[in-house]
């Protein structure tokens, strides 16, 4: 098998070696491998290692690597040796995904090696330039012209002065000189860009190195990683920025092909995510209509708690057994089980008449791997939480059904442990709609769709106005701060907010037409925000708006977060007034109010709406720590009177007025 190895590798590579001692050096590799294969454990190491030795040969490309896995792949497992047992099947699947592995580690390394002595030869001719002008400028030349990385020459006024054919090359088109250069740097880059040229004019090093995209003539964005460093004239002043584009398209490329080849993981032998998504559109097509199919994504529970406590090693032992017990548990059925990522594995069972309904198989599945096992003395035991898509029409794309199932994973881990969740359409409709507004939120926030609006607080007593709570408003989803919230754009918008109504508080005082005191409800990050405080101090000195003045509310669930408390202790030293938001509902909630400096609770709406006599114990309670309680949700005239008729002091809600613009706002109030 060594000398058809040797024959079809030295007929599409080019190698140092004559053919005798190619024979031999890959010889000697082959008794390597079927001795690891041999090996108790078996450890794909020595795998790895000579797809690293293929690279170190000489020029081993990808048609060398296909030749190999080809002749590795059918050769082992032809072997009398290896035929008597699947075990040695699944180790030698494995191992050649550990050599896939060696061998991309190994190419991408040298590869870069080869960027890098390119880029300092190009580095090093630059520099010598300022010191030789014409023989080094001449060999700059001579060296940027033959380079296969892009060499632009760009003024310190941000346009290109020269730019070498590879450039064009790498992007589809030649840049014209005068061309701006941010204009060849595609959007998702733009911000690391402008960075890395200030780091550059600023002389804070040698030279800059980043990964970016460039925009190529046909609107695809090219990988690249472009070097920039200054150049001087003659007196020592900076004259011009070298920048160097290194093409990372073709490494990109080697490595996805190799991604693609390596179809098993190699700790446990099974199918990995890329072989699972396959064989599903597979079986969607082939499944009884009647019967379809079923998937699992299944996750370890406390599989963190395992590796953080017993190490790594242990946690790979516990990987091993579960995917071991997964293949006998669901050996009766047709099914393929396979492992995603990390502690995650996935199940297609391709139904029949006699399968176990999904309750039944996760009880199963559970009972089993609550058996212990024991790895270094140790007995451990796990269960699993699942995912599950049932029946799914044949025609759906196979990734879409994976993310649903992985949907209802998280549904099902939710606070919960051992349990499963079916996929149920209409939450994942509600759910991606809420998912397409948050992608398209920072556009709508940047072109002015989203906006803040005011809504009155009430005196439940007087009816008089005692405040004004300023919103995030859309007119697109009535869930503007929610979403921003689970986006992470919260945190720059709700600065913004709280500029926005400071600034219009200030001015309507300082015009005499009102003051009052203000609101805004913080969001959870926004509540555990570690620059809070500073964003808070920074708004009250740019508008210069009393801290006494403003109200802002956190949400009740937050304070046991170190980082909550901290912030609203310091806020109310500030003089800012602090509420709590959804109180009522928690056992802890009235004992914030005798340890935290809180000025007003806000009922939640859901609690509103009931009416419960109940709540008259909450009021009282609340009123004898000195705190006044917010009603939030009123929605109708019976709804006020009862619960001033059980002692709450403000009122929020759609029956004293909704959030409207500053401008309508101020004509609403009554005189």
């Amino acid at each position: 098998m060594s000398r058809k190895w040797s024959y079809l590798l030295s007929s599409v590579v080019v190698v140092a070696l004559s053919r005798d001692e190619l024979d031999a050096a890959l010889g000697a590799q082959l008794d390597a491998l079927c001795a690891a294969l041999h090996r108790e454990p078996f450890d794909p190491a020595p795998f790895e290692e000579v797809g690293e030795r293929l690279v170190a040969l000489g020029y081993v490309n990808e048609p060398g690597l296909k030749r190999t896995v080809d002749v590795l792949g059918k050769g082992l497992l032809a072997l009398q040796e290896f035929r008597a047992s699947d075990q040695h099947a699944v180790r030698v699947v494995g191992g050649i995904g550990a050599l896939t592995c060696g061998f991309t580690a190994a190419r991408a390394r040298v590869i870069l090696d080869q960027q890098e002595s390119m880029q300092q030869a190009l580095l090093k001719a630059a520099h010598d330039a300022q010191r030789d002008r014409r023989q080094s400028e001449a060999k700059f030349a001579g060296i940027a012209s033959s380079s296969t990385n892009g060499v632009l020459i760009v003024g310190l006024d941000g346009r290109l002065a020269w730019g070498n054919e590879s450039i064009g090359v790498i992007i589809g088109r030649q840049p014209e000189a005068g061309t701006r250069l941010v204009e060849l740097i595609a959007p998702p880059s733009i911000v690391v860009f402008r960075e890395m040229m200030e780091r550059v004019l600023g002389e804070l090093g040698e030279f800059e190195r980043e990964p970016m995209q460039l925009v190529r003539g046909d609107g695809e964005f090219a990988k690249v990683t472009l070097t920039a460093s200054l150049l001087r004239d003659d007196e020592g002043k900076p004259s011009h920025v070298l920048v160097m584009a290194d093409d990372d398209t073709e490494l990109a490329l080697l490595q996805g092909e190799l991604r693609r080849q390596s179809l098993h993981d190699v700790l446990t032998g099974l199918p990995n995510r890329q072989f699972f998504t396959t064989h599903l559109e597979t079986a969607l097509r082939r499944a009884d209509p009647a019967l379809g199919v079923t998937i699992f994504h299944l996750d370890l529970d406390a599989f963190g708690l395992v590796c953080n406590s017993l190490g790594a090693r242990v946690g790979e032992h516990l990987l091993q057994h579960v995917a071991r017990r997964l293949r006998a548990v669901m050996s009766s059925e047709k099914a393929m089980v396979a492992r995603f990522d990390g502690d995650e594995f996935g199940i297609l069972v391709e139904n029949t008449p006699h399968t176990p309904n999904i309750a039944t198989t996760m009880a199963t599945i559970n009972a089993d791997l609550g058996e212990p096992t024991y790895v270094d003395d140790h007995g451990l035991a796990v269960s699993v939480s699942a995912g599950v898509v049932h029946k799914p029409s044949p025609d759906v794309d196979p990734v879409e059904l994976l993310r649903t199932a992985d949907l209802a994973l998280r549904q099902a881990k939710r606070d919960r442990r051992g349990q499963w969740e079916l996929f149920h359409t209409n939450e994942d409709s509600a759910g991606r709609r809420d998912a397409a507004l948050a992608v398209v939120m920072p556009g709508a926030w940047e072109q002015g769709d989203i906006g803040v609006v005011y809504q009155p607080v009430r005196d439940l007593a007087t009816g008089a106005l005692a405040g004004v709570e300023a919103l995030l408003h859309w007119d697109l989803s009535d869930r503007c701060a929610a979403l921003a919230d689970e986006s992470g754009l919260i945190l720059p918008m709700g600065e913004w907010l709280l500029r926005i109504a400071a600034g219009q508080a200030q001015w309507w005082r300082q015009r005499g037409e009102l003051d009052q005191q203000f609101g805004v409800r913080l969001t959870h990050h926004q509540a555990t925000d570690a620059d809070l405080v500073s964003r808070i101090a920074k708004v009250l000195e740019e508008t210069a708006m009393p801290g006494e003045r403003l109200t802002l509310t956190m949400p009740v669930g937050v304070l046991g977060v170190a980082d909550a408390a901290d912030n609203l202790g310091t806020l109310a030293d500030m003089g800012v007034r602090i509420a709590l938001d959804d109180f009522g509902l928690g056992p802890r909630d009235l004992v914030w109010l005798s340890e935290m400096p809180i000025v007003s609770v806000l009922v939640p709406k859901d609690l509103v709406r009931r009416q419960d006599p109940r709540s008259t114990a909450l009021i009282q309670a609340v009123h004898d720590v000195g705190v006044n309680l917010c009603v939030d949700g009123i929605e109708t005239a019976e709804q006020a009177e009862w619960w001033h008729g059980e002692g709450a002091d403000l009122a929020i809600g759609p029956h004293f007025g909704s959030p409207k613009d500053a401008g309508e706002f101020l004509r609403t109030l009554p005189d």
